[in-house]
């Protein structure tokens, strides 16, 4: 996972770093990471030009350095003052955006360019904690960034502004960080697999879905805890007849239309996870309340089982009665009635926010996934794409989540696991037309081989093991 700090964070990290080191040597290391991601740019120096936009701060003197570095090796590198650059920059190469850093507040309209533009530490013009952008905000192709990511860089706009980013220590460390992105090693080397002993009850998930009508969304989840590893799932949709939801592999339970959380109480004695949720229906709110308040394994909830919760105030309601964790999985709109009001510009103040009060973890859906759990701690899934955003998608998350927590992750890891899979398993699949039904499988693909290292882990005596 990747630390991620805020500009007030990053800048006490950076004091200690100066006092320690020196801040000659933090701009030099600075400039070199600068300098190497512009050689990689360039892909050679002859005739190569670079225009270096430089501000009055280090991030100016960080480009400074990276262009007299570029000069050594036979770049035409210029410098320019950010304070009085001209409208459209000279004809070049490469642009090295070092006008502003993660300090920055206020409008910023960058030069105009045809260029390639690589920004240092934050595009300027983008705030370093939120990813807001002005409408002159640099677009950068890439991003050097020092230490840690900062969250605009992962967060809309910014993210789109940054580009490609490369994460660079250079000497600052980075340990206090309580925020992280989540990577695909993340998933390979935390995920737990089947033992070479395993049954289908290790990973058993129950999933309370769907209802007549709307048996569409219980079979996407369904089938995505199946495809995510739960060895064995069970299916109850309310007033619907049992087997009436196209997945075959799920054992179908008899539910009531209403008051049936008794029945499923009774029935997730040896399930290790339960979902909750999609394609209930309104009628659902007080049975689900009944489930969410006695279930003694780790629950998600979605959609309609959101709903059912109304306003979260602290120390109140039915999550205020469980012992065991519970995923909230909202949108923004969800968000919004469980928390009071929408998510504003800071979105992982706001999740951390709920998640506190609520006293569960709070996975905000978006292009950017921000999941936080009572104890302040934030897991990022930077993998979201506009393929998501189709009917069903989140149903199949939550079939996912199900089966992560089914295998044994602990709750905030499960649902930020789950949502990077999510992503990343929708890049796997169709530009255009991508289906919320085509993901299951594309979830099962990319678990088995996009990331090949977490399939070996089933292997008792695998080296990867050792120490673990």
């Amino acid at each position: 996972m990747r630390p991620v700090l805020t500009a007030a964070e990053i800048a006490e990290v950076d004091a200690r770093a100066q006092a320690e080191i020196g801040i000659e040597a933090l701009i030099r290391r600075a400039g070199q990471a600068v300098f190497s991601a512009a050689m990689a740019r360039l892909g050679g120096t002859y005739g190569r030009r670079v225009v270096v936009v430089a501000g009055r701060g280090h991030n100016g003197d960080d480009g400074k350095v990276a262009a007299a570095l570029l000069a050594r090796r036979g770049v035409r590198a210029q410098v320019l003052a950010a304070s009085d650059a001209p409208e459209r920059l000279p004809e070049c190469d490469l642009v090295i955006d070092a006008a502003y850093g993660t300090g920055f507040r206020g409008a910023y309209r960058a030069p105009r360019t045809g260029a390639v533009v690589l920004a240092v530490d934050v595009p300027s013009g983008v705030r370093a904690d939120t990813g807001a952008a002005g409408e002159g905000a640099v677009v950068a192709e890439e991003t050097v960034t020092f230490g840690a990511l900062k969250p605009g860089l992962l967060l809309e706009p910014g993210r789109a502004h940054a580009g490609l980013v490369h994460l660079d220590p250079i000497g600052l460390d980075a340990s206090s960080a309580r925020t992280f992105e989540v990577e695909d090693a993340d998933v390979a080397h935390r995920l737990p697999y089947r033992p070479r002993e395993a049954h289908k009850w290790q990973s058993a998930c129950y999933v309370v879905a769907g209802s007549p009508g709307m048996t569409g969304a219980a079979a996407m989840c369904a089938r995505a805890a199946g495809r995510a590893g739960a060895g064995m799932v069970r299916l109850g949709s309310p007033g619907a007849e049992p087997g009436s939801v196209p997945f075959l592999e799920a054992v179908a339970r008899p539910l009531p239309a209403t008051g049936w959380a008794e029945a499923v109480l009774g029935e997730i004695g040896r399930c290790k996870a339960l979902v909750c949720g999609p394609g209930l229906g309104p009628d659902a709110a007080t049975s689900v309340r009944e489930l969410v308040a006695a279930a003694e394994v780790p629950m998600v909830l979605d959609a309609d089982g959101l709903n059912a919760l109304g306003e979260i105030r602290s120390g109140d309601g039915p999550l205020a009665r469980r012992r065991a964790p519970v995923v909230l999985t909202p949108h923004a709109g969800e968000f919004a009635r469980l928390a009071g009001s929408p998510p504003g510009e800071d979105r992982i103040a706001d999740v951390r926010d709920l998640a506190r009060r609520a006293g569960a973890v709070v996975l905000l859906k978006g292009a950017t996934t921000v999941v936080a759990d009572p104890d302040g701690r934030v897991l990022i899934a930077a993998t979201g794409s506009p393929r998501l955003a189709t009917a069903g998608t989140g149903d199949v998350l939550s079939g996912v989540i199900g089966a992560f927590l089914a295998r044994g992750l602990p709750a905030l890891e499960a649902a930020a696991l789950a949502a990077h899979v999510h992503g990343r398993a929708a890049a796997l699949g169709r530009d255009e037309g991508l289906l919320a039904n085509d993901l299951p499988e594309l979830v099962a693909d990319l678990l088995s081989t996009a990331m090949p290292a977490a399939t070996r882990r089933s292997h008792p005596l695998h080296p990867s093991l050792a120490g673990d």
